[in-house]
């Protein structure tokens, strides 16, 4: 079995000391991820170009010319554009699509040497909590292979829980990163929106969607960050200034801090007893350690799911209007003309999931009910940012879980799915918001299972999250 590596640091000095070479890690990696196929994460795994690239970068640490992802073996979500490669976000209607360029996040990490190992399995087009609404098939979660890894981004978890990289990309729109991080016991970071381009992105919610790294540790989440990050010609919404030195900066917080914690978090019967035990544990460790840390009911918290929904919804119905049967990917063989071709190749390319999704996005968008849900949900998002930013002046942080219980069982069905959207009650609020939020490992419950909890913080506050995350994990 492959070594586990907490840090890209660890590896430099392994790879500088001579004791191993990016090529056999890549092996052992490659190795794993044979071993590994039932957990069911890559959809496709670039075998021979990464043993390719591993010499490459093996030759330039040879000669002193090696970016700063040297050695760093990551997995892309499906749905990140990698030019020569097939993209499939998961679904059926892109089956056999070979993107035509790359998205600027791939272009950047290859600029700095990082090698990539494949792309992973996720929720259909990232819509889902559960990685169970992939094409091809569920993925399970390597902790316990009868629970979910999370969703969206649950093969990019499983990939690095299962030592099959050392970290992944995945997209956040709404606790994609972090919900599935704390799936499998991991750092899951998204940055304030207008962080990361989101060029190359396939997208679901344009102005949710957010690209995150997976990782093992916050030096690693800070390093991918600070070379993610920063003004693209390709994305207008990004902040137009330079990228501070996250992992150069990176120190653990030693000032004292004012940290809120949602109230219903511990008192709604919804969360999961251990979940809650955890966030007690360290709210007493915080104050044990001489920050303020105090409860806070949250006004909109009851609104947070259904407006998030609302407008990812709507904005999904817009983004898939493109994928027709015409252009690009599957086109059914039933069909005859040019209606029948649409009709036929989207109901038959796209999944269940999928399909509600779009329809009642349009449901909502329709002349008639566009004021009365879309235009009364964009009012609600504008509140519950205000109040999140005034908590956030007052607060350095708010502290909660990622997810109300652990993973649950694959194949457990609601009859109602908005059961399962709840599931995304604590994750939503940063992403409608447009803070940053990191989910961080801090125990497994008593069958095993990891517990992650979450902190936001203040819009392009990054830096101070990541260092007191640091921290936190070190209490």
């Amino acid at each position: 079995m492959a070594k586990f590596y907490s840090s890209l640091d660890e590896i430099k000095r392994e790879l500088q000391s001579g004791r191993i070479t990016v090529e056999a890690l890549v092996k052992n990696y490659l190795s794993q991820i044979r071993s590994n196929t039932h957990l069911n994460a890559f959809n496709e795994v670039f075998e021979q170009e990464a043993l390719s690239c591993s010499k490459t970068v093996d030759d330039r640490i040879k000669s002193g010319t090696a970016g700063r992802l040297a050695g760093m073996v990551i997995a892309i979500k499906d749905n990140i554009c990698y030019k020569g490669h097939k993209v499939s976000a998961s679904s059926k209607i892109l089956e056999g699509f070979t993107s035509i360029y790359s998205s600027t996040i791939v272009e950047r990490l290859l600029a700095e040497d990082a090698i990539i190992i494949g792309r992973c399995s996720c929720d259909e087009f990232a819509m889902g909590g559960s990685n169970e609404n992939s094409y091809y098939g569920p993925v399970k979660n390597h902790a316990d292979e009868t629970k979910v890894p999370g969703g969206s981004s649950g093969g990019s978890a499983v990939a690095v829980q299962a030592n099959m990289c050392h970290a992944a990309i995945g997209t956040d729109t709404g606790g994609s990163v972090r919900q599935p991080a704390s799936f499998c016991g991991l750092v899951g970071f998204k940055p304030t929106y207008g962080s990361i381009s989101r060029h190359g992105i396939i997208a679901y919610a344009s102005s949710f969607d957010q690209v995150g790294p997976i990782t093992r540790s916050v030096e690693d989440a800070a390093l991918l960050l600070e070379i993610m990050a920063g003004a693209d010609d390709y994305d207008s919404t990004l902040l137009q200034r330079p990228v501070p030195s996250y992992s150069s900066e990176l120190a653990p917080s030693s000032s004292k801090k004012k940290i809120a914690y949602i109230q219903e978090a511990l008192s709604s019967p919804g969360v999961d007893d251990e979940v809650k035990n955890a966030l007690v544990q360290y709210i007493e460790k915080l104050r044990e350690d001489g920050h303020t840390v105090k409860a806070i009911a949250f006004d909109y918290l009851d609104y947070i799911v259904p407006t998030y929904y609302i407008l990812a919804m709507a904005e999904a119905s817009s983004n898939l209007a493109r994928y027709d049967g015409v252009h690009y990917g599957y086109r059914s063989p039933n069909a005859t003309d040019l209606q029948s071709t649409y009709k036929r190749s989207r109901s038959e390319g796209f999944g269940k999931e999928v399909k509600r999704r779009i329809m009642l996005g349009t449901f909502v968008l329709s002349a008639g009910y566009y004021d009365a849900y879309y235009a009364k949900a964009q009012k609600v998002r504008r509140l519950i940012k205000e109040m999140t930013d005034s908590l956030l002046e007052e607060y350095d942080f708010i502290l909660s879980p990622t997810a109300p219980e652990p993973a649950f069982s694959i194949g457990r069905t609601e009859k109602d799915p908005v059961v399962m959207y709840l599931y995304d009650i604590f994750t939503v609020q940063a992403s409608l918001a447009g803070v940053p939020a990191i989910s961080l490992p801090v125990a497994n419950n008593n069958k095993g299972l990891p517990i992650g909890l979450q902190l936001l913080g203040r819009r392009f506050a990054e830096q101070e999250l990541l260092n007191f995350s640091k921290y936190f994990l070190e209490l």
